[in-house]
């Protein structure tokens, strides 16, 4: 897709969106089910279903993907598609390149080892590595906007109002 086919395909999208906005209000759905075999649960991704598992380091065996990772994952995805999305409509050529994510996490969080140490990432590094002969100028506003328009970024960086309910079938 070039910058034109991405501005023709995305006009109608803006122009529906600034006279509707309630319209660009879209809900995402993730599933899980649990099966009862085990410490897992089986994520339908929308392509194929992912079995969740145990980290090696909170007692898995590692044959089962890490939600951890997925979440690493989930981010250079998003960071992936908005960078080319970005480029696409500035019209710099990417030909090509890495992205890559990486966490720090204290297992002692997760595993109650200890009070002080928390759930979750500590810090969370997002690089990319391009080739294109964008300038230093043009790479500097392709990484503000990347980090500008990235779904998951954004949400990392700011997290949403979260609510969390469970039930219980009785029998």
């Amino acid at each position: 897709m070039d910058t034109e086919e991405l501005r023709a395909t995305q006009a109608p999208l803006k122009d529906k969106y600034r006279e509707a906005p309630e319209s660009a209000l879209v809900t995402l759905h993730a599933d899980a089910e649990l099966d009862g075999l085990g410490i897992s649960c089986k994520v339908e991704t929308g392509r194929a279903v992912v079995e969740a598992g145990l980290h090696p380091a909170t007692g898995g065996d590692g044959t089962l993907a890490c939600s951890g990772d997925m979440l690493l994952e989930a981010l250079v995805a998003c960071a992936g598609v908005t960078l080319r999305a970005v480029a696409t409509s500035l019209g710099l050529a990417v030909r090509g390149g890495r992205v890559r994510a990486e966490g720090d996490l204290d297992f002692r969080g997760t595993l109650a080892v200890a009070k002080d140490a928390p759930v979750g990432f500590r810090a969370i590094r997002l690089s990319f590595d391009l080739d294109t002969d964008a300038s230093d100028e043009e790479l500097a506003t392709l990484k503000k906007l990347t980090e500008r328009y990235c779904v998951v970024f954004q949400s990392l960086r700011t997290p949403p109002e979260f609510a969390v309910t469970l039930s219980a079938a009785q029998g």
